[in-house]
């Protein structure tokens, strides 16, 4: 129902008129650090126009882009898919965060005990393994996951009470919010920065207004992010060129 409600609209689209309604997957960090932004804008370009949110996960929200359930997606590429369209915005890595007076806060841990740790995951899917785990498994290593939540706004409220780490994107890490009452220190290991994309399927190539949508977007992803690495007065700043 959605395609057809909007297949109409997908040869012709003039932001000051249009009605049109547009789904995009994302996690709920993409939606702190844009969307007020986003809704502004359409206010003052395309005052008839309506952007969902739906929730981001990698396997499903592709599904999701190939049986056209959402126009656009922003989040990692995690299948080759020659169906599926990419523009890159940026890439961050990742930063060790934990309650401020835990017992391994304050100075660098070692591996040793980082895996002995009990950690917490951020799992759109809830599945347990992650970015990190990706990596402990290339080393024949692996952590103790003893909670996942589907949220990055949990993530501080579950450490400043329990003795749970996170190894938690450095972009995040740059929000006062988020680090009040935590200590943010580096892993004990390098792993390869994450890289995020705006995604959409092959069909919407010539869409006039996925097109508008997504060059809007590209525009408020990249300007947030170099802001925020640049000028945020909390956690730590280490910008890496776009």
């Amino acid at each position: 129902m959605f395609a057809l409600t909007n297949a109409v609209s997908a040869t012709q689209f003039d932001p000051s008129t249009s009605n049109r309604t547009f789904r995009v997957a994302v996690t709920d960090a993409i939606v702190e650090m844009i969307w007020r932004q986003l809704v502004q804008m359409l206010e003052s370009e395309a005052p008839g126009v309506d952007v969902h949110a739906v929730p981001y996960t990698p396997e499903g929200t592709h599904a999701d882009l190939r049986e056209a359930h959402v126009d656009v997606a922003v989040g990692v590429l995690s299948q080759h898919d020659y169906s599926l369209r990419s523009t890159w915005l940026f890439e961050g890595g990742y930063v060790l965060a934990m309650r401020a007076d835990h017992p391994l806060a304050g100075r660098q841990i070692t591996m040793e005990e980082f895996l002995e740790a009990r950690h917490l995951l951020v799992s759109m899917s809830g599945d347990a393994h992650g970015f990190v785990d990706s990596y402990l498994d290339q080393k024949g290593m692996s952590r103790r996951i003893a909670a996942t939540v589907n949220h990055f706004s949990t993530v501080p409220v579950v450490l400043r009470e329990t003795n749970l780490i996170a190894a938690v994107p450095e972009l995040i890490s740059q929000d006062c919010g988020f680090v009040n009452g935590l200590w943010m220190g580096e892993l004990p290991f390098d792993v390869d920065p994450t890289s995020l994309y705006l995604i959409w399927h092959a069909r919407h190539d010539r869409d006039p207004g996925v097109v508008w949508l997504r060059e809007k977007m590209e525009n408020l992803l990249q300007e947030r992010w170099h802001d925020i690495m640049v000028n945020s007065p909390c956690g730590r700043h280490q910008l890496k060129a776009v």
